[in-house]
């Protein structure tokens, strides 16, 4: 099934992306993790992966044009002999415009100001949860205040307005689903006469009559979605415990109820009848699925030691790729030895090989499979995550006051209870005291 490759959201109140460079071409063979475009923000330059396997078609971006995140630059398709139609001509480098706003003047018309839309805080998330608001329509707010609160299939996160002004319109209902660009808020420059407040679904259908550029800016298309075919929308907290205590969630799509599922519907998933496998199936007890969850550690660094390392580290070494650098101290730490760390970072993952030597100014870029994933979500808002076993060990960093907190999740599988214990002990000690990794 074709992909589509979207502008990536790599900083919360990041509203475009220039596309700096493809790194690979129109009808190039791509596999899932292979380095696809670069990305320049405001903040950062990053590597963007293919997220499928496939090959590179429908190029809707040149190098050096401004895109708004989640606008659609090209599709990873089948074959590579798919064509692109009409609609699929590179866009230009767009040249600075005013503040899209919507179009006044109708009756159903938003007030105007800067629209504030779902972010995508995930390479793959194509969606997420509006979980609660907290700000009231009509309420003053600064760019740093916190606006709203969203769930993705992974996270929690508490999202900033990114703006001064006023909330002139909340354009979604907690609860409701809403797509990566969709907006979700309107933030005026003055009070707003009559704040405005509508459901996402609202939105739907509003945007179904009208056109889309006079509501929305570029790149933004407001909508509720729904869970699709074999993907089922929840949230974290509620994967977590149905996992623990042994609940299919997708019984309660075969039920009928309506999706996105939250706390609430704990209850009404536990109350439903046990259904009956198949003959020759066997139900697996929810202790042994209970038994099987992830290992969780957690170590806590008063100080954030490495923020003053990585300058030291640039100014006197040139080492001024902190990705290499956390991978070094965290490829140090492995008890079994250096081996390859992936560093994902706003959904983005490089992975580096990490020299026996442990020496930092070795690490270098790898293509090879990673033994052990970092998450760095030190420019987030997260504070804290359960996310439960994955593929590999995780590894994940943020902030906690003046220091850090670092948590490590791994499989009964993938690590013994010393082993984690000694990887974390490790790290934790080298985030605190990094020039213990140069003795």
């Amino acid at each position: 099934m074709p992909h589509e490759v979207t502008m990536p959201q790599l900083g919360m109140t990041q509203d475009s992306g220039r596309l700096t460079q493809w790194l690979k071409q129109p009808g190039e063979k791509v596999a899932r993790g292979d380095l696809l475009f670069e990305v320049e923000t405001d903040k950062a330059t990053m590597e963007i992966e293919a997220q499928a396997d496939g090959f590179l078609t429908h190029v809707k971006a040149d190098e050096g044009a401004d895109i708004p995140v989640g606008k659609v630059i090209a599709r990873i398709s089948e074959t590579a002999s798919e064509t692109a139609d009409a609609s699929d001509a590179p866009a230009p480098a767009p040249t600075p415009e005013p503040e899209p706003e919507p179009a006044p003047g109708a009756d159903d018309a938003l007030p105007k100001g800067h629209a504030i839309t779902m972010p995508q805080l995930g390479m793959t998330q194509d969606s997420g949860v509006l979980v609660a608001w907290l700000k009231a329509p009509g309420d003053a707010v600064g760019a740093e205040d916190i606006l709203f609160e969203v769930e993705t299939d992974k996270s929690t996160m508490e999202v900033a307005a990114g703006h001064d002004g006023y909330l002139a319109a909340t354009l979604a209902e907690p609860g409701e689903a809403v797509a990566v660009g969709g907006m979700l808020a309107i933030i005026s420059q003055g009070p707003p006469s009559a704040p405005v407040t509508r459901s996402a679904a609202q939105m739907a259908v509003q945007m179904a009559a009208e056109p889309v550029a006079a509501q929305a800016p570029p790149g933004a298309t407001p909508q509720a979605v729904t869970g699709s075919e074999g993907r089922i929308l929840a949230s974290p907290k509620l994967r977590r415990i149905a996992l623990a205590e042994g609940l299919d969630l997708a019984r309660l799509v075969r039920a009928g109820h309506p999706q996105p599922f939250h706390m609430r519907d704990l209850e009404i998933l536990r109350s439903l009848p046990e259904e009956t496998p198949p003959q020759g199936v066997q139900q697996a007890s929810p202790h042994v699925t209970a038994a099987a969850a992830a290992m969780r550690l957690g170590a806590h660094c008063p100080q954030d030691g490495f923020a003053a390392f990585a300058r030291w580290a640039g100014e006197t070494h040139g080492l001024a790729d902190d990705d290499a650098l956390l991978a070094g101290l965290a490829g140090a730490s492995l008890p079994g030895g250096p081996g390859i760390v992936a560093v994902e970072r706003f959904g983005a993952r490089r992975a580096f090989l990490v020299p026996q030597d442990r020496r930092l100014s070795a690490v270098a870029p790898s293509d090879a499979a990673p033994a052990l994933i970092l998450r760095d979500l030190r420019a987030t808002a997260v504070e804290s995550v359960a996310i439960g076993a994955e593929a590999l060990p995780v590894i994940t960093i943020t902030r906690q006051g003046a220091g850090l907190s670092i948590t490590l999740e791994c499989g009964p599988d993938q690590m013994d209870g010393p082993a984690a214990i000694a990887l974390l002990d490790a790290f934790a000690g080298r985030l605190r005291e990094p020039l213990r990794h140069l003795l």
